[in-house]
Formats: structure tokens, sequence, C-alpha cells
């Protein structure tokens, strides 16, 4: 008999049993272990693959699916990345790789990826020092043309704020003296569903499986910062941008956040490799979690069966 093929669910939800993706992944067949890489390591006189992977014991997954890497220390975090790296290095496909996950974590390694492939993006700088961000604030800021300053590391709207002047900028001990700042880019003169829009693009496998429009009462206009959802087309410009950006940072999962210029025009701001779609499934019947599973299974090259 053959043996049904297993895989490695990085997760939050380890405990919980993995949520709604680990059991779109075991409809289709395919055996689904739920863990942290928090409880992951490494062992040289263990298994012979050398890692520590509860669950698999000497054995290896067919393939790694990541959802989540806790945070932590630089060292922490090195170490739990590391482990990712060894698999991807033992012929284990891992999605999103390790290299992807870093690039879109990063968000300057981000923005480098989205210049370097002709992709439209707002104008960004990073700097080290106070006195490197004073310049060019002094230089490219104003009223009616501020800056965003984002954390480098950062998520969900956390951390966000504009600067139109140096006064603005925060004192180098609240940002570990790092400076990501990028051109705010406005709303259109005008359009439906208030002025505050930007649109969320959930891209797997190189096609987009939802999208949806956020509506804010600000100018931050995370779900989670309190924005509403509505549902937009899955084609179109926006939908196209939105591959291209994923395959610009090497993600076969994707959450892509763009927005529209003055001119109309869209914009890429960020691209999530480990995206969340609670508020794309509100707006959506489509059961995201299975679609995802599916793109993914397909990206391993693990067989997708009928859904029991």
């Amino acid at each position: 008999m053959t043996r049904r093929p297993r895989i490695a669910l990085f997760t939050e939800q380890a405990e919980k049993g993995g949520g709604p993706v680990r059991r779109a992944i075991e409809r289709r067949g395919v055996d689904c272990v739920a863990l942290s890489l928090r409880s992951c390591g490494l062992d040289t006189g263990g298994a012979p693959h050398g890692l520590v992977l509860p669950g698999f014991g000497d054995e290896l997954p067919n393939a790694a699916i990541v959802r989540f890497v806790p945070g932590g220390s630089f060292e922490e975090i090195t170490a739990r990345l590391g482990i990712l790296h060894a698999l991807a290095a033992l012929g284990v496909p891992v999605c999103n790789t390790p290299a992807a996950i870093e690039r879109c974590v990063d968000k300057a390694a981000t923005s480098f990826h989205l210049l370097r492939c002709g992709l439209p993006t707002p104008r960004t700088w990073v700097c080290d020092d106070f006195d490197s961000a004073t310049a060019i604030v002094r230089r490219e800021a104003g009223a009616e043309a501020p800056l965003v300053f984002k954390p480098l590391f950062g998520a969900q709207g956390r951390g966000l704020r504009l600067v139109d002047g140096v006064a603005a900028l925060p004192p180098p001990e609240e940002v570990a003296g790092l400076y990501y700042l990028q051109r705010h880019v406005g709303p259109p003169p005008s359009g439906p569903g208030g002025a505050w829009r930007d649109m969320r693009v959930l891209v797997c496998d190189g096609r987009p499986l939802a999208a949806m429009e956020r509506h804010g009462t600000g100018w931050i206009t995370n779900i989670r910062q309190g924005a509403r959802a509505a549902s937009a087309p899955t084609g179109g410009p926006a939908a196209e941008l939105a591959v291209a950006a994923a395959a610009a940072v090497g993600a076969v999962l994707a959450g892509v956040d763009l927005i529209r210029d003055c001119d109309g025009d869209w914009q890429i701001l960020e691209v999530n490799s480990m995206p969340a779609w609670a508020g794309l499934q509100q707006v959506h019947d489509t059961d995201l979690a299975q679609a995802v599973a599916d793109g993914l299974l397909q990206a391993t090259g693990l067989t997708v069966g009928a859904v029991r």
C-alpha cells in the first residue's frame, strides 16, 4: 500500500490542531502535522538529517508549509529561519521559501525587488541614522507631500506614522536607529466608498484567489485597525500587478496591498508572505482555506485528490 504523503505545517495554531488550512490539506488525502518552529531544532547526533521535527522522528516531511514564524530576538528568528533553510537544503519543498519570507518581512528588501522587476511602488528611502533621515525629510516632505514612516519589520498597520516635517520623525531609540520612509500615496480626487481606500489581493501559485477593497476612516486601512472590507474583482490591472509582485519576491502565497495614486494608477505598497484572510473570507463565498491549501499542494508537487 502506498503511504500517504505527510507534510509539516508551521503555524501559530499548532496546539489547536493547525486550524482550517490543516483540515483543508487533509481533505485532499495528505497527512498534515501542525507544529511550531519554537519546538524545532538541531541535533547532529540524532536523526540522520540532523533536524528535530516533532512528529517526524528520523523521517523528513514530503513538503513544508509556513503559515507563521514566531517573533523573538534576532538570534531566535535566525535559528527558526535556519530550520526552513535546512529543510530546503535537504530537498524538501518549502512554501513560502525562507528566502521569500525574508524578502517580505524586510520591507526594504521588498521595495528593492519590486524596483528591480520594474513594478510601480512609491519612492522609498532606507537609512540607519537620524541625520540622514532628517536630510531626507527636509528635502522630500511637507504638509502637502508627507512621507510615511514604517517599521522595517511590521504588520497590520502598527507603528505607521505620517511625517510632514522633522518634528514628526520618531527618535532613533524608538526605531532601533533604522528609518524606512516611503512617499505617501493619497487617495484619488473622487470615488465611491469613502476617500481612504486601498486593495488587498490574495495570490497563490501564480493566480489571484480573492480581492477586497478596504475602506477606512483614516489613511491606515488595515482591517484590524477598523477598516471595512468590500468584495473586489479578482481580475484586472490590480490583480495582475499583485501576481507580478508575488513573483518578484518569490512568494507562492502572498497578500499584496495596492493603492491608486492621484492619477488613478495602481501602486504596490507591501507584500505579505504569511497573510491572513479573515477579512477576505467575509466578503467572498469561496472557501479560501481550501483554495490556499490546493494552491500550496500543487506548488509543492504533491498530487491533490478529491475533497473527502
